[in-house]
């Protein structure tokens, strides 16, 4: 399962990306745990803020005839608990990438 965290906006409005592939972490069930926990369905809703990022998580699907993917945007105040907890886990553990549009 692939992880992959964008922030875009900022003061500059440039994006960043970061990937993980959380089969290869050496703590995988802590990921699927921390993942699956996480409520793809009640994203905290809050309105975006000039200068300031915002997080999009994505996490493709374990199988391509499976529904366990999931996206999520976040304005950077949302960026708490659990969310925030991925987003590290991704920045540090992952490799940097182009930013999927």
């Amino acid at each position: 399962m692939r992880v992959e965290v964008t922030r875009s906006g900022g003061f500059a409005g440039i994006s960043r990306g970061w990937q993980a592939d959380v089969d290869e972490q050496p703590d995988k069930d802590e990921w699927l745990i921390l993942i699956d926990d996480l409520p793809w369905d009640d994203v905290p809703a809050q309105p975006s803020e000039p200068d300031r990022y915002t997080w999009i998580i994505r996490i493709a699907p374990r199988a391509e005839a499976d529904d366990s993917g999931h996206e999520a945007a976040l304005p950077e105040r949302a960026l708490t608990g659990g969310w925030k907890e991925l987003v590290d886990r991704v920045k540090d553990c992952g490799t940097p990438v182009r930013p999927s549009r």
